[in-house]
């Protein structure tokens, strides 16, 4: 295994206009397509298939806050149109225009940490190291 190096919880965060808001210690993605059957008149099994809409869905678990957006008063709770990146040894996966669905908090005294957001995002884009 050498050379191999496994992103870390630095290497996934959420940006908006490049600056990164919070760290990520683990997530799961999901990509759905809705495909559809092409029928042609008599024949009894479909001729095709077409695609349809992509739609990208991430569940994110223990957030951090930066410590300098704190400062700044930034919430995510108003956070819209933001990207989430994924950063592998070889690429990095942005997916752009996202917008938050739930979050759910559990925290400890003096903890800053969301537990987990699930966030729906238009488009997934790699780009290659």
């Amino acid at each position: 295994m050498s050379g191999l190096m496994f992103p870390t919880s630095q290497d996934i965060y959420i940006e908006i206009n490049g600056r990164k808001l919070a760290v990520v210690e683990g997530y799961k993605a999901q990509s759905s397509q809705s495909s559809k059957y092409i029928e042609a008149f008599g024949e009894s099994q479909p001729v095709g298939t077409i695609s349809g809409r992509i739609t990208h869905m991430l569940q994110l678990s223990r957030i951090c806050v930066c410590v300098d957006v704190i400062e700044d008063n930034i919430d995510l709770y108003s956070l819209h149109n933001f990207n989430m990146v994924i950063v592998k040894p070889d690429r990095r996966i942005i997916y752009s225009g996202c917008e938050w669905v739930s979050i759910k908090e559990s925290a400890s005294l003096n903890d800053a940490v969301l537990e987990n957001v699930e966030i729906i995002a238009t488009k997934r884009m790699e780009v290659r190291s």
